[in-house]
């Protein structure tokens, strides 16, 4: 339930927030809530990737991105996550998520993102490799990248997560 409601707001809220540049990253600001805790009494590994979806969104329509998405029924699929946990996140504690486009290949879209601790502590970090499906497939990266308003080169991928795609 905290999750719609944090979707709500975050969407209700959009409109307030300042239009990013394709490259540019979102900052996104959340609390701990109870609902979020695991047995160890700080934040559940799947919380993390739950709350990851909310800087996606963010993103996205902040880019421009999101009206062609609706325009075109193109829906966003994951299609891997690889996650580092450093430290953990308390209950009430208030943090942030870095959301960012890393950079691209011939199918997917790399993103980074980062959860933030007060003082900038890094609390875990995690790269998602995603793509845009449509009614007629996987929409092609340059038709995402028009869509976006973006012509510039692709940014290089770090070593760390081209391996990783790779592997």
């Amino acid at each position: 339930m905290v999750l719609l409601l944090r979707t709500l707001w975050k969407g209700l809220t959009l409109r307030f927030r300042r239009p990013l540049a394709p490259l540019g990253t979102s900052i996104l600001a959340f609390r701990v809530w109870p609902n979020d805790l695991d047995v160890n009494v700080h934040m559940n590994n799947g919380r993390f990737l739950s709350v990851m979806d909310l800087g996606r969104f963010d993103l996205t329509f902040r880019t421009g991105l999101g009206r062609a998405m609706l325009r075109n029924r193109w829906k966003p699929l994951v299609g891997a996550v690889t996650m580092r946990y450093r430290r953990s996140l308390d209950p009430f504690e208030r943090y942030e998520l870095h959301t960012r486009l890393l950079g691209w290949d011939a199918k997917w879209f790399f993103l980074e993102q980062r959860f933030l601790k007060r003082g900038g502590d890094l609390a875990a970090e995690g790269v998602v490799r995603a793509l845009f499906r449509g009614r007629d497939g996987n929409v092609p990266v340059p038709e995402v990248l028009r869509q976006m308003g973006y012509e510039g080169p692709a940014p290089a991928l770090p070593d760390a997560v081209r391996r990783w795609a790779e592997a």
